[in-house]
């Protein structure tokens, strides 16, 4: 589901680049930037985030992320860590002419994402008796529980489209960091909210929920609100930047085009 995501999001970003005039080969450096920082990312967040002691004691086994462990927390911030070094080192670009256009086929691989979880049967509620409820029989479960994996995949769908539209349709990019704004609130908050009948994923998260009433993964999901109302608000007030679209990659320059010869 990684791969299908990163395979689809890379042909959405290639139409933004193309729609605004960036060079193509930007693409593929971007790519690359945003598979370590995603990967990495996701797989410290889960070991800093949620299993800590038994990782600081068996080093070896961070490594092995075929084993499963991947923090959505973490990968965001190898995300945001990966956008701010490719738009320092190679696009030469404000990080928000990045993020806003990033943040559309994230949504849509994070639904991706989420669809692989329902069919490792992880990640999932506590028991239900509503009708769609889903008996997880591989990991030993009698009764339905909340396919709470579908829960989150169909929020971020809805996401994916609202962002698309703005984006093709209201020409959003004109308002440095709205998309990414909506994406932190949207994809985070309905995250605080999907926790509350999602079964933790460490056994310590237990005492957490006792002492402040939330998850890990709620109290983790706050500051990423937060930062998405700043950002709107900060897309809002400011004047809407009015540009050009060519419609066409950037032509190559003359010095990269020697160097092929």
């Amino acid at each position: 589901m990684f791969a299908l995501g990163f395979f689809i999001g890379y042909q959405i970003v290639a139409a933004m680049f193309k729609h605004e005039g960036a060079p193509e080969k930007w693409l593929g450096i971007l790519l690359a930037y945003l598979v370590i920082g995603t990967v990495v990312g996701a797989r410290l967040g889960h070991v800093f985030f949620y299993e800590w002691d038994y990782y600081s004691q068996h080093p070896g086994e961070i490594l092995k992320v075929w084993n499963g462990g991947l923090a959505s927390h973490g990968g965001t911030l190898g995300n945001i860590i990966a956008i701010l070094l490719f738009s320092w080192f190679v696009s030469k670009k404000a990080p928000s002419w990045t993020f806003d256009k990033i943040v559309v086929p994230v949504a849509l691989v994070g639904a991706l994402i989420r669809f692989g979880n329902l069919m490792n049967s992880e990640i999932y509620g506590g028991p239900t008796d509503l009708p769609w409820g889903f008996v997880f029989l591989r990991n030993g479960e009698t009764v339905a529980c909340h396919p709470t994996q579908l829960y989150e995949a169909g929020c971020y769908l809805v996401l994916f489209g609202l962002l698309m539209w703005m984006y093709w349709k209201r020409n959003a990019e004109e308002r440095p960091w709205l998309l990414t704004g909506i994406f932190f609130i949207w994809v985070f908050g309905s995250r605080f909210l999907i926790e509350y009948v999602k079964n933790v994923q460490v056994a310590s998260e237990y005492e957490m929920i006792a002492r402040y009433g939330m998850d890990l993964g709620q109290i983790l999901s706050i500051p990423f609100i937060l930062l998405g109302v700043v950002l709107v608000v900060i897309a809002l007030i400011r004047p809407r930047q009015h540009w050009e679209f060519p419609n066409r990659f950037a032509p190559e320059p003359e010095a990269d085009k020697s160097r092929k010869k």
